[in-house]
């Protein structure tokens, strides 16, 4: 099985063997002791997890644990980077002190972006859009990284004891690969680490929620954080590993994809247009899909409500089984999506425009 590249836009052709490979823990195996779980925890598309029961007992006892992702501003924000903004969401409303990373040095290293192009794409699509959807960013520490040198000089500390071959074991770069490319995975390790920093709160317990693409970054981060136990008080990062959304054609959603994947700051009628070329679980023929029901597990509308648009588990339920009966044929079941998709987005403008003053005076306290 090929590697986990974090930069690629491939999917992964199985998570069962993934998770074997690399030793994720079954997320399952948890759920019962996590009161009111996100309902993409409950539907599987959180399915794996390192060490996150070091997490799971500080939220049950109200004692402080830390959340740390980031998000790279190099280009429009998805549904498929929603999905980690949902999980934020639900762990500072349980007491996690979120630490978001806008990843501007990863959007220069990986797509040679300007670092003030990515602070005009951080507020228009990302700031803006994370506090629409519900996160209370002044609640969070939000930060750039070509702007921290807490990150920055930690990452410089932590290299001493990383070498090429344990880099390239981990991400199987090859000899074209570019020094910045190499030296960026000790940036992300910062990232990941600099939360139990004395200056942030001192060593806690951390977790990292990501696409299953990025473990890569966690397990080096894990490597560093035994090797500086000692000098650091470092605890392993813990995390959690969710599906890669698939955008309407069937690869992995990404913005370097624009005709097929669904923008938040996207108009209704662009939403609407792409859903009726999507790819779904239906028959050749309307009169076949009514004798033997269509395929909802392969149905790419289908999939929308599962991560976002149906929270409600009975409604899904009819939605499957009355497509599995051969009851709701694709074009009405696309007409029932686009009509959620557009107050989804109708509602988000709106509270986009409400956030703007908030997020421009954040804007300015971290990046003067």
């Amino acid at each position: 099985m090929r590697g986990l590249d974090p930069w690629g836009t491939g999917l992964p052709e199985d998570y069962a063997r993934l998770m074997q490979e690399f030793g994720i823990g079954d997320f399952r195996e948890l759920l019962p002791r996590i009161p009111d779980p996100l309902p993409l925890m409950t539907r599987g598309v959180i399915f794996g997890h390192r060490d996150f029961e070091r997490v799971l007992d500080r939220m049950l006892r109200g004692e402080r644990y830390a959340v740390m992702t980031g998000l790279m501003p190099s280009g429009k924000m998805h549904l498929g980077h929603k999905m980690v903004v949902d999980q934020l969401i639900w762990y500072q409303r349980r007491g996690g002190e979120i630490f978001l990373c806008m990843a501007d040095m990863e959007a220069f290293s990986a797509r040679g972006l300007p670092y003030e192009r990515s602070k005009e794409i951080a507020f228009e699509e990302y700031l803006l859009n994370c506090e629409a959807l519900g996160l209370e960013l002044e609640r969070c520490r939000v930060y750039f990284q070509s702007r921290s040198a807490e990150v920055q000089g930690l990452a410089y500390s932590l290299a001493r004891k990383v070498n090429l071959s344990e880099v390239r074991a981990i991400y199987g770069f090859s000899g074209e690969t570019h020094l910045s490319h190499l030296y960026y995975p000790m940036i992300d390790v910062a990232d990941i680490l600099h939360p139990q920093l004395e200056e942030f709160g001192g060593p806690r317990p951390t977790v990292v929620p990501v696409g299953v693409d990025q473990d890569p970054h966690l397990r080096l981060a894990r490597d560093v954080a035994a090797k500086f136990s000692e000098e650091y008080g470092f605890l392993p990062p813990s995390s959690t590993y969710h599906r890669l959304m698939r955008d309407l054609f069937g690869g992995k959603m990404s913005s370097s994809r624009p005709e097929s994947a669904l923008f938040l700051t996207d108009p209704p009628e662009v939403w609407e247009r792409k859903l009726w070329e999507a790819l779904t679980g239906g028959r050749p023929t309307a009169r076949e899909q009514r004798e033997k029901g269509g395929e909802p597990s392969k149905c790419l509308v289908y999939e929308l409500c599962l991560y976002h648009f149906l929270p409600g588990d009975r409604e899904l339920l009819e939605m499957r089984e009355r497509c599995e009966r051969g009851e709701l044929i694709c074009g009405d079941c696309k007409r029932e999506v686009a009509g959620l998709a557009r107050a989804f987005l109708r509602e988000l403008e709106e509270r986009r425009e409400e956030a703007r003053a908030r997020v421009e005076e954040l804007l300015r306290e971290i990046y003067p």
